[in-house]
C-alpha cells in the first residue's frame, strides 16, 4: 500500500486560510483616505472657510465691483476698474499680507484641532502612525487653501486685464506707455513742468517745479541766480534717467509673465503661512497664541526687520522669511508693506540679501516647521 502525498498549501495560505492583509496603519506615509478625511475636517469649519473666502475672493471682488460701477456711471470722475496700478495695489497691499494671515490661521486650526476637540487620543489608539497623522494635514490644508487663493487671484487678473485704461499714468501724469529711455527723455524735455512737479528726483542743480528756469528760451540770458538752458536740459535728462526704471515697470495692464510670476509668489506665501502655522500650533498645542504670533510676525516683525539695518543683527534679519520673500518678489510689483517700485530704490529700502540666500531661508523655514511640528506630534502624550 502506498501513502498519498500530503498536498502543500497554496501560496498565500497558512493553515488552509489566506494570509491576512498587510496593516499599513503603522506607516509614516499618509494614505489617500487619511488626507481626504483631513480635507473634510477643515471644510467643515464654516467660520474658517468663510474667512478664507472673504479675504481672498470677497474683499477683492467687492473692491473691483465698486470700481466697475463707479466708472460705468461716472467715467469722468472715476478711472477704469482695472489696469496695472490696480493689480499691483491689490496684490502687494492686500492679497500678499492678509492671504498669509488667513492661510496661517487655517494651519493653526489644522495643527491643534485634534487636541482642542479631544480626538487626539482616539486617533492614537487606532494604531495609525502619529507622524502620518501630522503629515496628512499638509496636503489636506494646501488642497483647501491654495485653490481659493488661486481663484481670488485669477479674478483680479481677469478684471485688471479686461478693464484696463487706454492711457498710461505714471506718478499721476498721463503719458504714452512703453517708451524707450530715449523716448522717455524726449517726453520729459517736452513736458518739463509735469516732470519736475510730479516725478521723484534729486540733485538737479536747483531746477524746481514751476520755476522760471524751465521756461527759458535757448539763447536768452537767464535771470541772476537762475540756471542756464544747458543746465536745465541736463537736469531734465537726470530726472528722466532717475525715473525711467520705475516707469519701465508700469503698464496699461499687467503682462502675462508678471501675472504668472505673481501668482506663483502669492501661492508660495500662502504655503509658507499654512506650514508655519501648522508647525507652530502643533508645537504649542493650541491655536490662539499661535495665531497671535503669526499676526505679529507678518504685520510687525517682518516690516521692522526688513527695513531697519541693525548693526551686529543683520544675519538674524536675513533669516526672516518675510525678507526672503521680498527679495524674490516679481520686480514689477511695489514693495510689500509700502514703498517705491522695484529698481534702485528697493535695494536701499530693505536689508540686502542674495537670491540664493533668500531661497535657502524659505526652504529652511518650510523644512524646520514641518520637522518640529511632526516631532511634537510624535512625542506628545495621548
Amino acid at each position: 500500500m502506498t501513502a498519498a502525498p500530503i498536498a502543500s498549501p497554496a501560496p498565500g495560505i497558512v493553515g488552509g486560510a489566506p494570509d491576512p492583509p498587510k496593516d499599513h496603519r503603522g506607516s509614516w506615509v499618509p494614505t489617500l483616505s487619511l488626507i481626504t478625511t483631513r480635507i473634510m475636517e477643515i471644510r467643515k469649519r464654516r467660520g474658517l472657510m468663510i474667512a478664507l473666502i472673504v479675504v481672498n475672493i470677497g474683499i477683492p471682488g467687492i473692491f473691483l465691483t465698486v470700481r466697475l460701477l463707479a466708472h460705468a456711471f461716472a467715467p469722468k470722475s472715476f478711472g477704469p476698474a482695472g489696469g496695472y496700478s490696480v493689480f499691483t495695489g491689490l496684490v502687494a497691499g492686500l492679497m500678499y499680507v492678509f492671504g498669509f494671515i488667513v492661510a496661517a490661521v487655517v494651519g493653526c486650526s489644522a495643527g491643534s484641532t485634534d487636541l482642542t476637540d479631544g480626538m487626539f487620543r482616539h486617533l492614537v489608539v487606532t494604531g495609525r502612525s502619529r507622524l502620518a497623522l501630522y503629515l496628512a494635514r499638509i496636503p489636506a490644508g494646501l488642497a483647501v487653501v491654495l485653490p481659493i487663493v488661486a481663484g481670488g487671484f485669477a479674478m483680479v487678473c481677469v478684471v485688471c486685464v479686461l478693464a484696463a485704461p487706454t492711457v498710461d499714468s505714471f506718478d499721476g501724469v498721463s503719458m504714452p506707455a512703453g517708451l524707450t529711455l530715449n523716448g522717455f527723455e524726449h517726453w520729459v524735455l517736452a513736458h518739463p513742468n509735469k516732470a519736475l512737479c510730479n516725478f521723484n528726483y534729486s540733485n538737479i542743480n536747483n531746477v524746481g517745479c514751476g520755476g522760471p528756469s524751465v521756461r527759458i528760451k535757448p539763447g536768452s540770458p537767464p535771470p541772476p541766480g537762475q540756471p542756464t538752458p544747458a543746465q536745465v536740459r541736463a537736469a531734465l535728462i537726470s530726472v528722466a534717467e532717475q525715473n525711467y526704471q520705475s516707469y519701465s515697470y508700469t503698464f496699461l495692464k499687467p503682462p502675462g509673465s508678471l501675472m504668472i510670476d505673481t501668482g506663483l509668489w502669492i501661492l508660495l506665501e500662502a504655503t509658507i503661512g499654512f506650514i508655519v502655522g501648522l508647525g507652530l500650533s502643533s508645537l504649542l498645542g493650541q491655536r490662539t497664541i499661535a495665531v497671535v504670533l503669526m499676526i505679529v510676525l507678518e504685520l510687525i516683525l517682518t516690516p521692522i526687520f526688513s527695513r531697519a539695518h541693525i548693526p551686529h543683527f543683520i544675519n538674524f534679519q536675513r533669516g526672516i522669511v518675510g525678507l526672503a520673500m521680498a527679495h524674490i518678489e516679481p520686480p514689477a510689483l511695489p514693495l510689500a508693506f509700502g514703498g517705491d517700485m522695484n529698481g534702485g530704490s528697493r535695494a536701499m529700502q530693505i536689508v540686502p540679501e542674495s537670491t540664493e540666500v533668500a531661497i535657502i531661508v524659505i526652504v529652511a523655514w518650510l523644512v524646520f516647521w514641518t520637522v518640529i511640528g511632526g516631532w511634537r506630534m510624535v512625542k506628545r502624550d495621548a
